[in-house]
């Protein structure tokens, strides 16, 4: 026969053990931040450009420099649920009498070309040997040298 302490203590540890089980089964949404930067308009974006045309093809930049009106930055940040690794890329654009003067990229993922191959020429199927001649129409019977009044 069991004392009322032996089952109290086995009872306790086996609600540790269930609630230990029942823990690795939460729920770990992803979490991300800052601007994402899409490859294509990375590879857009060039040497020469304005103030106004990175802003419309990046967006505003999520990390403005106070001290620095000259740079901006563009951090992105993904951490997707157990994964232990986050995600993290940096884009840093330098500016120069207000023209792009150099762009600093950190774990920026370049753009995949697809390639553009043209389709392959088809042969139109060839027409049956038995089938009849078109019709003409019966205008195209009269000459051009019939009067119309």
């Amino acid at each position: 026969m069991q004392t009322p302490l032996t089952r109290i203590a086995r009872l306790t540890v086996l609600a540790f053990v269930l609630s230990g089980l029942t823990g690795a089964c939460v729920y770990r949404m992803n979490i991300q931040q800052g601007n994402y930067l899409d490859p294509g308009a990375v590879a857009q974006l060039h040497d020469g450009m304005t103030r106004s045309q990175v802003r419309f093809l990046l967006g505003t930049p999520m990390v403005p420099d106070a001290f620095n009106q000259d740079r901006w930055d563009y951090l992105y940040y993904m951490k997707r649920g157990r994964i232990r690794e986050a995600e993290k890329r940096r884009l840093t654009v330098w500016f120069e009498s207000d023209k792009v003067a150099r762009v600093e990229k950190i774990n920026v993922i370049a753009p995949v070309i697809v390639p553009t191959t043209p389709a392959p020429k088809v042969a139109p199927p060839p027409a049956p040997a038995s089938a009849p001649a078109p019709a003409a129409a019966p205008d195209a019977a009269v000459g051009s040298g019939g009067a119309k009044g």
